[in-house]
């Protein structure tokens, strides 16, 4: 494939250029100011004149929620139409691998409302190395994993909340060295949902050790993005010095109004710990509202032991009270430590058909239209739904949004979840609405600028070989896109709608979008973790 007359931004921020670039057998061969229509001694099979439309890696969506949804759907409309090429798995300490029978159910039933949980679906892996064979069998985008630490607690000492013993701490480090040498490229935790939150910060440490010998990253979602916020990202940072383990902070946001304007405070923390050599990036994603299920707003107590023992106590009229002490008077550490505004909770997706007219509803309407408390309602769906409930939470400050976005180390990861009847656009909108809102629109960065904060910065940080940038002997992983028409059109109201402006998206060499249609082209690979922690394709 020649690709000619493009404006090529390669990645790396250095200033666009015109160029014309040779795909062959799935690498970027040539890259020049003007080649011949016969490269290499013979024509093209296919030459495409981009006259007026920018070439550019892929993009590499840094926290993907992508992980059953990639083998349900394997075409993966909704990443391939947003010119996605790569996605980071296994975040915020919950995915299904590591696991057992015992294990596996327990995460399928808790992250339904993230993934679905289709009951006749083939979970026949175990171990990260078999997922990871599952997806190469045939997906739309690359991939690479990272190790759950919450599912890794559970597959240790179940869904406890008990301190883990030096011992159960040392099978964890085992575990979590099982999955590495296996393919995985670090470690997530999602520390404000069970059972990962049960961990100290000395367990975390121990895990975060065998992570930094293997040479990966650490991935957090921290104790808090509410309450305590500032003071969350500290032990994170911390954490990073003591273990000596790279640090990726996932999500970075300051969320709800009492981190309104806060940004610079969490920018110069950052910075600080920069400058004293601590190795850190993160992602953001460009919107407002969060994402998660509606289980995660309990208390952290209510929750121990899994869905069986949490579905009891919702039925337990002395629980349910200290619940709602929890939820409404307190500040749940479900809920990052603030109390909870039914004004803000929307429901985005459902398990149970008979509750699908909530969806698009907050707490606060569905009570006002039912004549219920809005508590009432929230333990109601809860337990009809068995805990499979997605929600929106409406809790973000756009000035805190640009900030960060600005910062040198920020990448782009749209935390994405892809199920139920109305999820947040960022599953679909995140990169079109980086480059047309907040770059051409807003000018928040250039165009170069944001490019390399979706491509070649995050391919450094995932240690990638001969990829995220557009060079020669590189993976043909590339995006052609109008620069002047690039933009989301996914909304709240209508969030599975795929982007306007992307010409052309290729994966490893192959169409995946052509002339703005998907071709359901499956050329996506596991991107696995090898010696000396380089990220290759499973043969190089």
């Amino acid at each position: 494939m020649l690709i000619s007359n493009a404006i090529l931004v390669d990645g790396t921020g250095a200033p666009r250029r015109p160029a014309d670039v040779v795909v062959r057998g799935g690498l970027i061969a040539e890259i020049a100011s003007a080649l011949s229509s016969e490269p290499g001694g013979s024509g093209p099979d296919r030459a495409i004149d981009a006259t007026g439309l920018v070439l550019s890696p892929g993009f590499i969506d840094m926290h993907a929620h992508s992980d059953l949804q990639l083998l349900t759907h394997p075409a993966h409309y909704a990443k391939i139409s947003q010119g996605v090429t790569t996605e980071l798995l296994g975040q915020d300490g919950l995915s299904y691998a590591p696991v057992d029978d015992v294990t596996l159910t327990g995460v399928r039933q808790q992250i339904a409302g993230w993934n679905d949980n289709p009951p006749d679906f083939d979970f026949s892996w175990r171990t990260v190395g078999e997922y990871l064979d599952r997806l190469d069998t045939g997906i739309a985008t690359n991939a690479a994993y990272l190790v759950p630490q919450g599912t890794v607690r559970a597959l240790v000492m179940g869904f406890s909340d008990a301190a883990a013993t030096a011992a159960q701490v040392a099978r964890m480090q085992e575990v979590v060295r099982e999955a590495m040498v296996q393919g995985a490229v670090g470690m997530s935790s999602g520390l404000t949902y069970t059972p990962g939150m049960y961990a100290s910060t000395s367990e975390l440490t121990a895990l975060c050790r065998t992570v930094a010998e293997l040479e990966g990253f650490y991935a957090p979602h921290h104790r808090s993005y509410g309450k305590g916020a500032l003071e969350a990202y500290a032990e994170m940072i911390e954490l990073s010095r003591s273990s000596g383990c790279a640090l990726h902070l996932a999500h970075a946001t300051m969320n709800f109004a009492l981190n309104k304007g806060r940004a610079g405070e969490l920018l110069a923390l950052i910075d600080a710990a920069l400058e004293d050599g601590v190795d850190i990036t993160l992602d953001t994603y460009p919107y407002l509202p969060g994402a998660t299920t509606l289980s995660a707003i309990l208390p952290s107590w209510a929750s121990s032991g899994g869905a069986g023992p949490t579905l009891e106590r919702l039925n337990d009229p002395a629980a349910v009270e200290r619940i709602r002490e929890s939820v409404e008077v307190l500040g749940s550490d479900g809920c990052h430590g603030v109390v909870a505004e039914w004004e803000t909770l929307e429901i985005s997706s459902v398990q149970n058909p008979n509750l699908a007219d909530h969806v698009g509803k907050t707490i606060q309407r569905i009570a006002q239209e039912t004549g219920q408390d809005p508590f009432d309602v929230f333990i109601d769906i809860l337990c009809q739904d068995q805990l499979g409930t997605g929600i929106l939470q409406h809790v973000g400050h756009e000035e805190n949004v640009q900030a960060i976005m600005k910062h040198r180390v920020h990448t782009g990861g749209s935390d994405g979840i892809l199920v139920g009847a109305k999820p947040h656009p960022r599953a679909w909108g995140t990169f079109p609405r980086f480059l047309g809102h907040y770059c051409r629109e807003l000018r928040l960065l250039t165009l170069e600028d944001m490019i390399h904060h979706l491509t070649g910065r995050p391919a450094a940080r995932l240690k990638l070989v001969r990829r995220g940038l557009v060079r020669p002997g590189y993976a043909a992983d590339l995006v052609l896109f109008d620069p002047e028409t690039i933009r989301e059109t996914a909304t709240f109201e209508h969030p599975k709608q795929p982007a306007a402006g992307i010409q052309l998206v290729l994966v490893n060499g192959v169409p995946a979008l052509d002339a703005g249609r998907p071709t359901g082209a499956l050329a996506g690979r596991s991107l696995r973790r090898k010696p000396r922690g380089l990220v290759t394709q499973p043969n190089d």
